[in-house]
């Protein structure tokens, strides 16, 4: 049982990273932001927290197999956890304010949205690879 809670975090791990590359790539692609806004709201927003969500479950998860013992791995994923809760949450808000009635809006979108996706690919990489090696 154990070690199928370890293999559904880690492939919860890698649909994270993938989620996070889609939508790096469909930020990058989007023309129309009002068709970029709705596909957003409807489709990959819900999506993309129902992946980060498993992939938080399934720790939680572990952790309680563990009886709770509080490692410094598992308190870095609770911090990285977070980070990626506000980090999503800031890029939605500023989608969410961004006036589609603004000729340029979209461009001007696109380097953060872009620049959060990045940080937030790169943690998950690099939380990982750590967990990998260890």
């Amino acid at each position: 049982m154990y070690n199928m809670g370890l293999s559904l975090h880690s492939w919860s791990a890698v649909a994270v990273l993938v989620m996070i590359f889609i939508n790096l790539f469909v930020v990058m692609s989007a023309i129309d932001l009002k068709k970029y806004k709705r596909a957003h709201a409807l489709y990959w927003w819900p999506l993309e927290i129902t992946v980060l969500g498993s992939l938080i479950f399934t720790g939680i998860v572990m952790m309680a197999a563990k009886h709770l013992h509080f490692t410094i791995e598992n308190i870095v994923m609770i911090v990285l956890a977070v980070v990626l809760i506000v980090l999503e949450a800031k890029r939605v808000k500023a989608l969410k304010y961004l006036s589609t009635k603004k000729e340029h809006a979209l461009a001007a979108y696109k380097p953060f949205a872009r620049t959060i996706l990045q940080v937030e690919f790169v943690l998950v990489v690099l939380m990982s690879l750590w967990m990998w090696f260890l």
